[in-house]
């Protein structure tokens, strides 16, 4: 039996599935940024960024399709000749038979993501996000029927993925009670005369259903409902899912022991690639952390986040003076600031083994991409 190669669309397939493209934030650019969908792929390479120098790279390991978390075309750019920067990283890799795709914050998202790496290596079991991001929000639908078309209304919405409660199915509540309406001119009322009061028994029917169907739920209501104008009511529901499990952006946990901030911080430049940036914390030494925030990449956002979450400490990156002073000053926890690339780059391990299901050969290419270089302290 002849088996079907595996092709860029599978990869894409497999990566999608694990890292969801509506987990991404509005303003991200995800999924496949250059290559054809249906070519032949017998290699994958990893890495953080797409610089000049992984495309090149990934060429030479013969790679047919190169996996990063940083969007190569996150701006807009109006040009990919070649030579303009990122044109000429495109061009190299499609000259080079090479498929380019990016998870970004849709990986920080997901579950594993890569905040979970992060958090598992500087020491602690990921458990709720910081900001929690859900793939489907919840509404809860209310319907005034006929008691007669109750059954035949609900058959139609059931139909269009209403009613769904974990592994139960055409969930409902319903009771009956009087309803009442007056006709005015230009109605075609299926009961009742136009310019009387009209009432008769009629059943409230209630269920629960995906945000995303509420335009194909209102468009099957009103085609299965036998009154011209249905009476109904939708509510977004708070979401109620377990946070210990959710996804969305950064992870929370605890250390196995309390440590001092100074021990804690080592720990953490222990566990994280080198970088000349290095490790560096805000707050007091000696001061003992056991809970801890992790958000991989740039995590300023999250500071009021943490703050009120009651950590002790938040581990992220690329954090700026100011907003870090004001921070510490209100009270907030102590901040580890890691090297961007060091947060993110241990998530290509992850990304490799979800890929090598595919039974595809796989490469990290170890690639410090961090634009830092150098560090220096007086020599005195």
């Amino acid at each position: 039996m002849t088996t079907q190669p595996v092709t860029v669309a599978d990869v894409v397939a497999t990566l999608d599935a694990a890292y969801p493209p509506a987990l991404a934030e509005s303003w991200d650019k995800v999924g496949l940024i250059c290559g054809d969908p249906a070519a032949p792929v017998e290699k994958v390479a990893f890495a953080l960024d797409c610089t000049m120098e992984v495309a090149r790279r990934a060429v030479e390991r013969k790679a047919d399709m190169l996996v990063v978390h940083h969007p190569l075309l996150l701006r807009g750019v109006s040009s990919v000749a070649a030579n303009t920067p990122k044109g000429r990283i495109v061009h190299h890799l499609i000259a080079g038979g090479c498929a380019l795709f990016a998870a970004h914050t849709n990986a920080d998202s997901a579950r594993p993501g890569v905040s979970d790496k992060l958090a598992e290596l500087v020491g602690i079991v990921p458990g709720r996000p910081i900001v929690p991001v859900t793939l489907d929000g919840v509404d809860k639908w209310g319907v005034q029927v006929p008691a007669a078309h109750s059954a035949e209304l609900k058959k139609a919405l059931f139909a269009a993925g209403a009613g769904r409660i974990g592994n139960y199915a055409e969930c409902a509540f319903e009771w009956p009670g009087t309803g009442g309406f007056t006709p005015l001119d230009g109605a075609d009322p299926t009961d009742g005369t136009v310019g009387e009061h009209h009432s008769a028994p009629e059943t409230r029917v209630e269920f629960v259903a995906p945000t995303r169907l509420r335009r194909t739920l209102i468009d099957a209501l009103r085609a299965a409902h036998p009154y011209e104008e249905p009476a109904f009511d939708v509510v977004a529901m708070p979401d109620t899912s377990d946070l210990s499990t959710a996804t969305g952006l950064g992870r929370i946990g605890e250390l196995p022991r309390p440590m001092t901030l100074r021990e804690f911080t080592q720990q953490v430049a222990d566990a994280l690639p080198e970088t000349a940036w290095g490790v560096r914390a805000a707050g007091d030494p000696e001061r003992i952390v056991r809970t801890v925030a992790v958000s991989s990449g740039a995590g300023d956002g999250f500071l009021g986040d943490v703050a009120k979450l009651g950590v002790d400490v938040y581990v992220t990156s690329d954090l700026r003076h100011h907003p870090v002073d004001e921070h510490l000053a209100a009270g907030g926890p102590a901040v580890v600031d890691t090297a961007h690339w060091a947060s993110e780059f241990p998530w290509t391990q992850q990304a490799e083994g979800i890929v090598k299901r595919l039974s595809v050969d796989t490469e990290i290419l170890r690639i410090r991409t961090d634009p830092w270089t150098l560090s220096a302290h007086p020599s005195r």
